[in-house]
């Protein structure tokens, strides 16, 4: 079975499955009682291929709009334009001076001659009644008329679906609407041969038994509903900086309106359409909504900024003209969300089983029917009755078909596939109290499989919050773990180079020190940015003193590649300053000068820089992270065009910054490697940094390899091939050195690869692995798009209790479908059985449907929605290669089936003369209670499929409990209250006990079966 369903059901990939992959198993899935709900959880095609014909009619519009724009460019510059727009009234009353319908159109049209026309971006703003400096006010009458007039930054969706609209999608079930039209004309043909109510139990049994299994249905699909919901909301949240009343604040990406000032950085995505103010350097990457891979230099020149792009380099503000469904992202993402998320593989490969029993219930079902009605035909043969057809023996042959109609719904477990969608969307809503939001489904289940990964060090294994605690001025190394340490500092060294320490804090910086609400000083940016700025302001220095004492003209922002950042300012005296920092050996390499002891600018000779190198080394040593600072005189020469000098620096100091390891990462990582999952370190920092943070969490070993980089790159296949498997900790790496590895891993190795990312560039890798890990606090927009699972806690542990609950789906499922199968098949073969041999079926309709929900919505209920047990963590992965339906399971079922089957037959055969039973009905009535309290303890031998004690922890698993609990209460009442309209009779007590016991010996069976030693696959 396993390798039918790789062949035709194992196309689909856990992530960038193609269409047509997509397409494929939808055809081979023939046998589907209801479609609608088969495949409610998978990708609609036809919205996805409408998304992407509006992603290509994008990129040709806004090309040619781009073309149009530098054309008229050339022509409009000299010329007095005159304006033919009028502001339509309801706009003017509320005090604006331009209608959304005309801002659209500029941005949208990339229409320089209109903008020209309203005054440029300037204009714009006054038009906007906001200020580049103060923003918008936020009062709520403001508020709520900017509102009105503009409209929100929300795109349409589809409306949630109520309640009743998943009852009427359970009702499209075509072997329940066969079995209505069966249980109709019973009703009639009843009535009119035994009259009322006598004659209308059979069908109105029937009826109440689909009405049971739809409002079931309905009510477990609807809860699943609603938590994809919560999910989805959650997904969407984004956070954007804004300038409102003067203060810089963080307001939710919906609560943004025409009239804000944003501000942007690297890895932000553009939240509505603008334009650009000011700002150095930035690229806009408009791949996601034109396809165009080429990004777009965003200047004073070309300001138009698209919302859903992302910013890929530099920095800047910019004026939010239109939003919501007003935007092309707005429309694009209102076609996608009908979209869907890919199916998973095991959502597919789940099908696949359902086809294949499906096919086999098919073909027994039809046989059954056929043997059923040859027997009552050769009975009426011998009689010599076969031209006269009593309304008994018709009612017969429809009682046959109904049987054998379902047999049909027993036999196509059409719960396989949606178990998963419930196991997965009850361990989504799990994973997110435990700060993890999945945003793509397979990773759930993919990441239990999940044999390495490969983590970030800052802000993953340590905690983010950074401190400088050493710092090396003048070529003195001194604490300045504190306010006066640090002030001490700076009354020590020359004025003249505190000077330049605090003008290289405070100008090359990407953070800023703002005043937030109450009038307290916040310090924004990333936890470095952070530490610096911290240090410059216990230094004394002013930030805002600083900033305006020269004026920042070029910034090339940090990135991983170039592992440094550098600043041109323009002093007051006309001559322009760069400042540098980043990496302490590589901005170290680029200095020829330092400010010795006296605060003089001296040559970096062997001596000093052997200093240097070793206080970097102390400093790394003591798992500090460094960073260098230097500056370098370009006089009044510089060209905004040149890139930043790479050379020619002298040295202001050094700085050690303390990111303390979070509490628990040594455990975790002890619990990865006891759960046969390798941990590896990828980090940018220093390799001395690296194998002393690496070594305090337990990931560098003694036999453990650490790198760097460069070397790595340098390595050939053959060399990897050795090098990998002990390869703990990389260090100074870039993005590609990070996609490099894990695609080795991937390829190489075939291992099952999850992988963390906070930057921009960290994309790619995200991209490639298994499982994209991205940081919440401290990722990128880039990054939580390109990422499968969403750390909002930035934990190391976290990762750790993903995987866990990964592999807590990925057994759920295997238990529920053992359950299942097991059903199935005893299900089949006893009605096929005793039709063959006996000539009537002993489970009838009624029952078969009770049974089918026991095994397929309660049974999911149940067994997929176990919360995860420490001791799966102590388990090797299934990896890549595992099969799903493993030998463990098949022992499990076919031992379970034949102990089963034994009875029944038993019973079928001798029942009536080992318990004094005179009667067919009460029989059958004791065959069914005994198979019904067979599934009901092979549910709880389900719990684990391969240890004996099963009971650990079952009351603490409220649902569990609670369906066990249903279920033999409501087949009490089958038996003992519904007899008239199930087919049964109430059983004494003698007979109770034989039922009870019959099905707990499942329970001994099932420990035994667990005894017998069978391989892994």
């Amino acid at each position: 079975m396993e390798n039918y369903l790789n062949e035709n059901f194992g196309d689909v990939k856990p992530k960038n499955s193609s269409d047509e992959a997509l397409q494929r198993w939808r055809k081979l899935c023939w046998i589907v009682k209801n479609p609608k709900r088969r495949f409610r959880f998978t990708a609609n095609l036809t919205k996805r291929s409408e998304a992407e014909a509006i992603r290509r009619s994008n990129q040709e519009k806004f090309r040619v709009a781009v073309l149009v724009s530098q054309a008229a460019l050339q022509f409009i510059n000299g010329l007095k334009l005159s304006s033919e727009y009028t502001v339509p009234e309801e706009v003017r009353k509320a005090g604006f001076e331009i209608c959304p319908d005309e801002l659209e159109s500029i941005v949208e049209g990339h229409d320089v001659k209109k903008l020209k026309i309203h005054g440029g971006t300037e204009g714009l703003t006054e038009k906007l009644c906001t200020s580049i400096t103060s923003g918008i006010g936020t009062s709520e009458d403001q508020l709520s008329i900017r509102k009105e007039i503009y409209g929100i930054n929300q795109f349409t969706e589809s409306p949630s679906r109520g309640f009743w609209l998943f009852v009427w999608e359970a009702l499209q079930d075509t072997t329940l609407m066969i079995l209505a039209a069966c249980a109709f004309v019973s009703l009639i043909v009843g009535i009119l041969m035994e009259g009322w109510p006598i004659g209308a139990h059979d069908g109105l049994g029937i009826v109440a038994s689909i009405l049971l299994v739809v409002f079931v249905t309905a009510t477990s699909d609807y809860r699943q509903s609603l938590q994809f919901k919560d999910l989805d909301a959650e997904k969407k949240k984004i956070v954007v900086q804004v300038t409102r009343d003067k203060m810089r604040q963080k307001i939710s990406i919906f609560d943004l309106l025409p009239g804000d000032i944003v501000h942007l950085g690297i890895g932000d995505q553009v939240p509505a359409d603008g334009l650009f103010l000011s700002g150095f350097s930035v690229l806009i990457d408009e791949s996601s909504l034109t396809g165009e891979s080429e990004p777009i230099c965003v200047n004073v020149e070309h300001p138009f900024l698209l919302s859903g792009t992302k910013v890929q380099d530099g920095s800047c503000k910019m004026l939010v003209t239109t939003v919501g469904m007003r935007t092309q992202w707005g429309k694009l993402m209102a076609t996608l969300s009908e979209g869907g998320d890919d199916e998973t593989p095991l959502q597919v490969k789940l099908n696949g089983v359902a086809t294949i029993i499906g096919k086999i219930g098919l073909f027994f079902a039809v046989i059954t029917f056929a043997v059923l009605v040859q027997g009552l035909a050769t009975r009426k043969l011998q009689d010599g009755s076969h031209w006269a057809w009593t309304g008994e023996e018709l009612m017969s042959v429809l009682e046959y078909f109904a049987v054998a109609v379902t047999i049909v719904v027993v036999a196509v477990p059409e719960g396989l596939p949606l178990a998963v969608t419930l196991s997965l969307a009850f361990a989504m809503k799990k994973m997110m109290n435990d700060k993890a939001l999945v945003r793509n489904l397979a990773a759930c289940e993919t990441m239990g499989s999940a044999t390495t990964i490969c983590s970030d060090k800052t802000g993953t294994l340590t905690t983010n919050h950074m401190t400088v605690v050493k710092a090396c001025i003048c070529g003195k190394a001194r604490d300045v773990n504190c306010s006066d340490a640090a002030r001490y500092l700076a009354s020590s060294i020359p004025e003249s180079a505190v000077k330049i320490l605090l003008q290289s804090i405070f100008t090359n910086t990407g953070g800023e020190i703002v005043v937030g609400k109450g009038n307290k000083t916040e310090i924004l940016g990333s936890p470095t940015e952070t530490a610096l700025l911290e240090f410059g302001l216990s230094l004394g220095g002013d930030f805002q003193e600083e900033r305006q004492a020269s004026n920042v003209v070029k910034v090339e922002p940090f990135n991983s590649t170039k592992k440094r950042m550098g600043v041109v300012i323009e002093l007051s005296e006309g001559h322009y300053r760069v400042h540098c920092k980043g990496a302490s050996e590589i901005v170290l390499a680029a200095c020829d000068k330092y400010i010795n002891k006296d605060g003089d600018v001296v040559p970096l000779d062997e001596a000093s820089t052997s200093h240097l190198n070793n206080i970097i080394e102390e400093f790394a040593s003591e798992a500090l992270r460094t960073l260098c600072l230097a500056y370098l005189e370009v006089g009044d020469e510089f060209s905004l065009e040149d890139p930043i000098p790479s050379g020619g620096y002298t040295c202001i100091g050094i700085v050690g910054i303390k990111d303390p390891v979070r509490p628990g990462v040594k455990e975790s990582v002890a619990i990865c490697r006891a759960a046969g999952i390798t941990v590896r370190m990828v980090t940018g920092d220093n390799i001395t940094t690296a194998k002393a943070i690496a070594r305090e969490c337990g990931i560098l070993t003694d036999d453990g390899i650490a790198i760097e980089g460069p070397e790595f790159r340098e390595k050939s296949e053959e060399e990897l091939l050795k090098l990998i498997p002990n390869l703990q900790v990389m260090a100074r790496s870039s993005p590609m050195d990070k996609h490099t590895l894990v695609r080795n891993l991937r390829t190489m190795f075939q291992e099952v690869v999850a992988v963390t990312g906070d930057g921009t560039n960290d994309a790619p890798a995200l991209h490639e692995a298994d499982i994209g890990l991205a940081m919440g606090i401290s990722g990128t927009e880039v990054a939580k798009e390109s990422a499968d699972v969403i750390i909002l806690d930035d934990n190391f542990s976290t990762i750790v209790t993903v995987a866990k609950w990964g592999r807590s789906v990925y057994i759920n499922i295997q238990k529920f479908v053992q359950f299942q199968l097991t059903v199935n098949v005893v299900a089949l073969i006893v009605n096929f059985l005793s039709a063959c041999l006996t000539g009537n079926a002993p489970l009838t309709a009624v029952q078969l449907l009770w049974v089918n929900m026991i095994m397929d919505t309660l049974g999911a209920l149940a067994l997929a929605t176990e919360p995860p047990q420490d001791d799966l963590m102590k388990r090797t992965p299934v990896g890549r290669k595992g099969n799903f339906i493993s030998n463990v399971m098949w022992r499990n079922i076919l031992g379970q089936s034949l102990y089963q089957l034994v009875i029944i037959w038993c019973l079928q055969t001798k029942g009536k003369t080992m318990f004094g039973i005179d009667s067919d009905l009460t029989l059958n009535t004791l065959i069914f209670n005994t198979f019904v309290f067979c599934q009901v303890f092979n549910e709880i031998s389900s719990r684990e499929m391969e240890k004996i004690d099963v009971f650990t922890g079952i009351l603490k698993n409220y649902v569990f409990v609670g369906v066990l609990t249903c279920t033999v209460v409501f087949q009490v009442i089958i038996i003992e209250l519904l007899g008239t309209f199930a087919d049964t009779t109430p059983l004494n007590g003698n007979q109770w006990f034989v039922s009870i016991v019959l099905g707990f010996l499942g329970m001994p069976v099932a420990a035994a079966l667990k005894m017998i030693p069978v391989g892994a696959h």
